[in-house]
């Protein structure tokens, strides 16, 4: 049996709170999904809003290959015949071929939210689908609240297919709209529906508050649905909705399922982190599949198994879904985890080596010490290229001196700098002591390294580790800078906080250096 992916993430997902999407932006996700290649791409309601107007209008010029660009709407509404209903009416005019209709299926909603018979709602679904099948269109009947509908009562919900499989819809989706289902229970109904409609493509369409939207959605493709409904991400209202970066791989690596366009799903971690990117969102680093941290490993032991084996603590090649294998150090690291770093930076190290051990080492009295090379590649990077024979630091800092005055509004930063066989010392003003030490350091690093001018630092996280000690605890400060779109993270540690950060400001001073 082949599956039909239909995306709803223009639509449902951008439900989510803080997730928003402009007409370009729907207009840039839509050409991304065309490229991955999901079979249906949820616009949005034409005819509701300027935005979603817009979009569609502007659609028609993309070229949509084998994707089936889908508007959204409702029933008509109970006082209004299919040819009067704005919301109809905007759908046909919008030029789209496919069409998602939702409907009541649960008769608690139909008499108490809408307001009509269990009698009228069969009315509203058959006479709306009817209206737009007249018209020619592709329609998929969204069953809203199918499932609390079926197991409060079966009878009317499975009526309400009926109507929409009379009136002649091409799919029937079944909603889990509350996200409260259980994969046995949505397995239990889809099954029924299935048996019932057996010509019919079925759908299911999962909400995540209970933690199961993907579990809910791959057990209906085994009780026989064909389509599923998912968003990026897994963005959608409240807690989400079932995950095409979880839903697609379980469904093409676990189940051995085909579908009907050919998905690159190569490009999986690429299209996660780009949506999450045009909608403003920080891409999910933990997430299955497509996360930086989905394939990242930490304890020595499993570093280890998996430079020999990598099946043994990996459930896939992460280049499958086109992400990839990292390794950790800390102070749970084994010699492995150094080794294969260091050939990722071009270094030879061996195992048993003094070398090794006296790197390892190194990493692990520092990270005792409040560091945290998880977080912060790029000092662990300079800290294996310092302890590497032959390595010759670009600059050094020889010293530094403060002054702050109750006074003024800048504070005055002086530093020594020592650059090959020439001291340099500069003095730079700035709004507080690493803004202008900052400031010191390039006034004196620019003229020999000019590559530091399209340097920025990006943010700036300072973190207490032993509150215990008050205002002499430890501090831990993470530096995050970037240039010409690369981006990478320094540390520094100490009781001094401007000692700590000026660590972590020297690092990403340095490595910038050497990218």
């Amino acid at each position: 049996m082949t599956v039909k992916i239909y995306d709803t993430t223009l639509r449902d997902g951008a439900q989510q709170e803080k997730v928003s999407f402009s007409v370009s932006d729907k207009i840039k996700v839509a050409k991304a999904l065309i490229d991955f290649g999901v079979d249906y791409v949820e616009g949005g309601f034409p005819g509701s809003n300027p935005k979603d107007s817009q979009f569609f209008e502007e659609a028609k010029n993309l070229d949509w290959k084998n994707t089936k660009l889908v508007a959204f709407c409702a029933t008509r509404h109970k006082k209004n015949k299919p040819e009067e209903d704005l919301g109809l009416k905007g759908v046909v005019n919008s030029g789209v071929k496919t069409v998602t209709v939702f409907g009541k299926t649960w008769s608690l909603h139909a008499e108490k939210i809408l307001g009509v018979s269990k009698k009228e709602n069969f009315d509203l679904i058959y006479s709306t689908i009817s209206f737009l099948k007249k018209k020619g269109l592709e329609v998929i009947f969204d069953a809203e609240h199918f499932f609390d509908g079926y197991f409060d009562d079966a009878d009317f919900a499975l009526e309400c297919l009926e109507q929409a499989v009379k009136a002649g819809a091409d799919n029937l989706t079944l909603c889990d709209t509350n996200g409260g289902m259980l994969p046995w229970q949505v397995e239990e109904a889809t099954k029924v529906a299935k048996e019932k409609f057996p010509k019919i493509s079925i759908g299911i369409h999962a909400h995540n508050d209970s933690g199961t939207a993907e579990a809910n959605s791959l057990g209906a493709v085994r009780a026989g649905a064909d389509m599923v409904h998912v968003t990026v991400n897994g963005y959608g209202e409240r807690t989400g909705n079932a995950n095409l970066c979880v839903v697609v791989p379980d469904l093409a690596l676990k189940m051995g399922k085909k579908f009907i366009n050919k998905i690159d799903i190569k490009k999986l971690t690429w299209l996660s982190a780009y949506v999450a990117e045009v909608g403003n969102m920080r891409p999910p680093k933990r997430a299955p599949f497509v996360g930086k941290k989905s394939f990242t490993h930490k304890a020595g032991v499993h570093v280890a198994a998996v430079s020999k084996l990598p099946e043994s603590y990996e459930h896939i090649d992460p280049a499958k879904v086109g992400n990839s294998r990292k390794v950790t150090v800390s102070e749970l690291s084994g010699q492995t985890n150094i080794i294969m770093l260091a050939r990722e930076l071009g270094y030879r190290m061996d195992k048993g080596s003094s070398y090794t051990k006296k790197v390892l080492q190194r990493i692990k009295n520092l990270e005792s010490e409040g560091y945290v090379f998880e977080a912060s590649k790029a000092s662990l990077e300079l800290l294996l290229r310092r302890m590497h024979r032959g390595y010759n630091p670009p600059f050094k800092l020889v010293d530094f001196l403060l002054l702050d005055r109750l006074s003024r509004k800048e504070v005055e930063a002086e530093v020594q700098v020592q650059i090959g066989d020439k001291l340099q010392t500069k003095i730079a003003f700035g709004n507080g002591p690493v803004n202008a030490l900052d400031k010191a350091l390039r006034e004196a690093l620019i003229p020999y390294f000019p590559e530091l001018k399209g340097m920025k630092l990006l943010d700036y996280k300072v973190r207490i580790l032993d509150t215990e000690k008050a205002t002499g605890a430890t501090t831990r400060v993470l530096i995050e800078s970037g240039v010409n779109g690369k981006n990478w993270t320094t540390i520094g540690c100490g009781e001094n906080i401007t000692k700590a950060s000026l660590r972590a400001l020297t690092d990403a001073l340095e490595y910038s250096i050497n990218i």
